[in-house]
């Protein structure tokens, strides 16, 4: 049992491995899952052949939410919230935080609808990557949502990737 503290019970025994629960129970389904994580960055662009306020130097904390659907593994995980907060940092956030996004992107303006589509590319290439297609069985990006401001996003689904 616990004890109650102001509503709250404290745990007096944690649940222990081959004891309470056997190794084959942790995997509780065989469903595709997806799962979400979300990362803000800041960053300074322009947009070329626009006649409005973006055709100037300006920045923007931009917020990006990431999808990524999968089959559980033997303990119930699709992929770790930590590797997909790796594959953020090392492979995506270095070419877009606190940069001038119109040196370090490719040759593109800078818009949501372009920059979405790069972002989604460079989590599926690592998804897809040797290493990760072994480690995660069946993950792949269903959306990644790009917010320029608090009200305003592009998307890009893999439904939509994979028609073109």
């Amino acid at each position: 049992m616990g004890l109650d503290f102001f509503g709250f019970r404290i745990v007096e025994n944690l649940q222990k491995i081959d004891q309470d629960i056997t190794k084959n129970e942790l995997k509780y389904h065989k469903k595709r899952v997806l799962v979400s994580k979300e990362f803000t960055f800041d960053a300074a662009h322009h947009l070329h052949c626009y006649e409005g306020k973006c055709k100037n130097l300006h920045g923007h904390t931009y917020k990006v939410i990431f999808g990524i659907s999968g089959y559980v593994d033997e303990i119930g995980l699709v992929i770790d919230f930590g590797d997909i907060k790796e594959i953020w940092k090392n492979e995506i956030e270095i070419h877009l935080d606190h940069r001038y996004l119109n040196e370090t992107l490719p040759k593109m303006n800078t818009t949501a609808e372009n920059m979405v589509v790069w972002i989604y590319e460079k989590m599926k290439e690592s998804l897809d990557s040797e290493k990760n297609r072994k480690q995660y069985n069946g993950a792949r990006v269903e959306f990644v949502r790009l917010y320029e401001t608090p009200t305003s996003f592009a998307e890009a689904r893999r439904e939509w990737m994979e028609l073109d």
